[in-house]
């Protein structure tokens, strides 16, 4: 008598869960779909375990927990918690990390307004906190009148998923009476230590009806020209919850542990400036 195959479905859910943990978050996804041995397997806190970052678990099945009115959590459930949501790091104030599901769960971190370092962030004629209905924050930074600028975000590259690209983005917005945004002699930079990466010249708010008011007084024509080195000023993008977003700069990981990567914004121009506001920055995998 001839023996009977064995097939993949037949082999212990553990054995299957340990090969699916292998993989990725999008893979053992589509596992589940295979078959009812594959879904119990690729839906097990073993798989999804090996997805969620190793200092982040009991936080987020913590919150998890916090918010399902006592059911049992599941590592799947924490993992797309921290995909949607994503939970408050450092202390709770200002700082939010969650996983990037397109990258396979790179962690993501936003530093709002309140953990950036900003120019003379406590004279009277330079920010203000006010609240704001789109932030995700209590607070933002309204710029309310300064000749130069210069904004920092700093992070511990060790909290970056190693072996990944990552841009920071600086996002922010306008009140009303702004005034002296739109030229070109604004610079971000992205350095690691002493390291500078990356270095660009930007436009914020181009607007070639205001700067077309100030050429007269010497200061660089509008967003539009290209700058020393050949370099056009990069132009933001309108992000779907209504705030503005400029690419600063791009880096990659190599899990060094004792360094912090800075992303900066500079106006490098001696003019009044005033109505930028600041929500955060924001350090997000790209492909």
């Amino acid at each position: 008598m001839a023996a009977e195959e064995t097939q993949v479905g037949d082999l212990p859910e553990a054995c299957l869960a340990h090969v699916i943990a292998l993989t990725s978050s999008r893979d053992a996804c589509r596992c589940a779909a295979v078959s009812p041995a594959f879904r119990a397997a690729a839906d097990s806190d073993l798989v999804w375990q090996r997805f969620i970052p190793e200092l982040d678990q009991h936080q987020a099945t913590t919150v998890l927990k916090a918010g399902s009115g006592g059911a049992k959590a599941t590592m799947k459930a924490a993992y797309l918690g921290l995909c949607d949501g994503g939970v408050l790091i450092g202390g709770g104030v200002g700082c939010r990390m969650w996983l990037e599901k397109a990258s396979g769960g790179a962690k993501c971190y936003v530093l709002s307004a309140r953990r950036l370092n900003l120019p003379w962030d406590d004279g009277e004629f330079s920010w203000r906190w006010r609240t704001h209905p789109l932030s995700r924050f209590s607070e933002v930074a309204e710029l309310v009148d300064c000749t130069c600028m210069d904004i920092f975000g700093v992070l511990p590259a060790a909290a970056l998923t190693p072996a990944t690209t990552y841009a920071a983005f600086l996002v922010y917005g306008t009140a009303e009476g702004h005034r002296g945004l739109s030229y070109p002699d604004q610079e971000t930079a992205v350095a690691v230590g002493a390291r500078v990466l990356e270095r660009h010249r930007v436009c914020l708010r181009p607007d070639d009806d205001e700067t077309r008011k100030f050429r007269g007084a010497g200061l660089r024509a509008d967003c539009s020209v290209a700058v020393a080195g050949g370099e056009e000023p990069r132009r933001p993008r309108r992000r779907d919850d209504g705030w503005w977003e400029m690419e600063m700069g791009r880096l990659l990981t190599t899990g060094e542990q004792e360094e912090e990567v800075v992303a900066s914004f500079e106006v490098l121009g001696w003019y009044t400036k005033r109505g930028r506001l600041v929500e955060a920055v924001e350090f997000r995998p790209v492909r």
